[in-house]
């Protein structure tokens, strides 16, 4: 009887063993839909950073301004994310995560909707007036009568628009609710993962999860492409009517479109989660359809919850080991936030590209590598098993990689284009004479040109000039993109004759060496970003091993508030603000406020943000430097302490005994 009764427990144990060998059936249904979840929380954030500048452009607001919108979902996530973290690991995780993912859908959304409050999107230029769009017209645009015409648009401040509640504080309501929204799926995502998981299976699943998450952006950047690519307005207006290109700064894309299409697939992402288990049951085969009551542990009050937070805080925030990761992770992700925010702008400057083609060329390069970086990270850590050292030892070498490999883009970049009175004086000398007051010389100094107005075109003479009239064009011809300007007394004066003194809508074209230089730093800087997001899985499970198995959705919880409280909300801001400090021509508001940069000085923006990416990098280099100096001592330690208990213990005959230690 005793034999048989022992049998049938060693069969029972055998039958739980190759049972738990498999991923339960659940489990793979949850990762499934946490993986919807991050393709469209990531492509949705991907697509708020494309449309940076196009509505930057159409709420005619300053980077810095940007930066608070961008900012706002790391408010928004801030609010909740360490009582999510906490408190939500002692209820339905899962269904805590679908209300947070629908709560995304709604905001994403509400981003959009300023489009249909407001009117449609104006700019002043001179191509639309015109007395006769086949023939040539004699009427110089230094007259009275023409200047009255072409100022209208820049003169005069309206009332009602001076009064009005500025519209982008609605999208930045609507980012605050994405951010509260994802306060949930992170945190109780990994840890629902991490605990119902194999441990040797709990990093390829995270990888596979961040792969996700890295292909979203892809998808994200393409759709700001095609979008910033399709005017505002579109289906309101007529195609022909508008006279800008994708390449004019004045131009604002169908910015809002994007966040109506992943707003849906994110709502649509948020209904899986309402139907999963509050856990899984020790027998994986079980069905999900089968609805047989689970034996699960009492929820705790929450008066219990809350008077067991304190101590449980302070087990963390003593941790010094987690601590000083935590510092390392504030300062990295003050470089990545600067990183993803202003590389679209970055691109637009340095390279003189479209926003339509900057938000491409990232999605097909940059985030793939990205993608493929985290994708083998997560492998490696399956193939090796790398425990706590090994993978902060493996973050540490991809980062000095990283710095290495950024070296070289302070010196990929193209030249300041030639705009006369802003980076050129209007003489063609090479130095600049006056760039804020050179902009009315004698060639177009009777024509009252507005001082900011920007409508440029470009010479015959090579050099961009900000508008028509201060060219000192006397004549015009054809209408609309095809009008062309005739006798411009300022390009006449580098030395060309009265036949060659004409000028075209639109800035003059980059040196075709531009291109070079761009597809050269799109391909460095894609290497560089796979060379780093090869620590990624390393350094996401750091979080979950430096702290006892109980702590891990605090600690993970902590983390990202921390992150993004000293990264995330400051970094744009604080950068935007630098941005703006190297704006060369602004452009103004209809109600006479400073509206959104023109052009900007490429080689200071370039220092400033090569400059201060590449020195947060060498800062968080040496954080982990001495995090990973900590661990080893510590491993160290705890390995003496465990042969020293070993020996007072002595030799034990028990086997059951001897196991226990193994």
């Amino acid at each position: 009887m005793e034999g048989s009764t022992i049998g049938m427990e060693h069969s029972d144990r055998n039958q739980k063993t190759s049972q738990t060998k498999c991923c339960p059936p659940r489990l793979k249904i949850f990762i499934a839909a946490l993986a919807f979840c991050y393709f469209s929380k990531s492509m949705t954030a991907s697509y708020t950073k494309s449309t940076i500048t196009q509505i930057e452009r159409r709420f005619e607001i300053p980077s810095s301004t940007v930066g608070i919108i961008d900012g706002g979902f790391e408010m928004g996530n801030m609010l909740v994310i360490t009582l999510v973290s906490y408190v939500g690991a002692k209820f339905h995780r899962p269904k805590i995560i679908g209300a947070g993912v629908l709560l995304m859908g709604i905001g994403t959304l509400l981003m959009a909707s300023p489009h249909f409050i407001m009117g449609r999107y104006k700019y002043g230029t001179a191509a639309t007036h015109t007395n006769d769009a086949g023939n040539f017209t004699v009427i110089s645009t230094c007259s009275s009568d023409s200047q009255k015409t072409l100022q209208q648009p820049f003169s005069g401040c309206r009332k009602e628009e001076a009064e009005s509640s500025p519209l982008w504080v609605i999208v930045v309501l609507g980012n605050t609710m994405l951010g509260i929204g994802e306060a949930s799926i992170i945190p109780l995502g990994m840890s629902f993962v991490d605990d119902y998981a194999r441990p040797e299976n709990s990093a390829f699943y995270i990888g596979c999860l961040n792969t996700i998450k890295g292909i979203g952006p892809i998808f994200g950047f393409v759709l700001g492409s095609l979008c910033a690519n399709l005017y505002v307005d579109i289906g309101l207006v007529n195609k022909e009517s508008v006279t800008i290109t994708p390449q004019d700064s004045r131009w604002v894309g169908a910015w809002w479109l994007g966040y109506v299409v992943s707003g849906l697939l994110t709502v649509l992402a948020a209904f899986p989660f309402w139907f999963l288990p509050k856990a899984l049951p020790e027998n994986s085969q079980i069905s999900l359809l089968d609805n047989t009551p689970q034996q699960h542990k009492t929820t705790p009050s929450l008066t219990e919850i809350v008077k067991d937070f304190a101590p449980t805080f302070k087990r963390l925030l003593t941790n010094k080991i987690y601590i000083l990761y935590l510092a390392y992770s504030i300062v990295a992700f003050n470089d990545f936030a600067i990183l993803v925010t202003y590389t679209p702008k970055y691109l637009e400057q340095q390279f003189g590209q479209s926003a339509s083609k900057a938000n491409f060329l990232i999605g097909v390069t940059c985030v793939p590598a990205v993608a493929l970086g985290v994708f083998l990270s997560g492998l490696m850590m399956k193939r090796f098993k790398w425990g706590l050292l090994a993978s902060a030892r493996v973050n540490l070498l991809t980062i000095v990689a990283t710095v290495f490999l950024t070296v070289p883009f302070f010196a990929l970049s193209c030249e300041n284009l030639d705009i006369a009175g802003v980076t050129v004086p209007y003489q063609g000398s090479t130095e600049v004479q006056g760039v804020t007051s050179d902009v009315l010389p004698s060639c177009n100094a009777d024509c009252g040109c507005p001082d900011l107005h920007w409508d440029p075109v470009c010479g015959e003479n090579g050099v961009t000039y900000i508008s028509p009239c201060h060219a000192g064009c006397s004549s015009t011809q054809g209408a609309g993109r095809n009008k062309t300007f005739h006798d411009c007394g300022c390009i006449q004066s580098w030395g060309l004759s009265v036949g060659n003194s004409s000028a075209v809508l639109g800035q003059c074209s980059q040196n075709p060496n531009c291109n070079r230089m761009m597809y050269l730093y799109l391909g460095l800087q894609s290497l560089a970003l796979f060379v780093y997001s090869l620590g990624a899985v390393p350094l996401f499970t750091m979080s979950l091993r430096i702290v006892d198995p109980e702590l891990k959705s605090l600690s993970v919880g902590v983390l990202l508030l921390s992150i993004r409280v000293l990264g995330g909300i400051p970094a744009p801001i604080y950068f935007g603000a630098l941005v703006d400090s190297s704006c060369l021509k602004w452009g103004q508001r209809k109600s006479c406020g400073r509206g959104a940069c023109r052009i900007y000085d490429i080689e200071t923006f370039r220092f400033l943000f090569q400059g201060l990416t590449n020195c947060l990098r060498v800062l968080a280099c040496s954080l982990l430097w001495i995090a990973t100096i900590w661990i080893k001592r510590k491993i160290q330690n705890d390995k003496q302490i465990s042969e020293d208990m070993e020996l007072q213990r002595g030799p034990s005959d028990d086997p059951e005994h001897e196991d226990a230690v193994k």
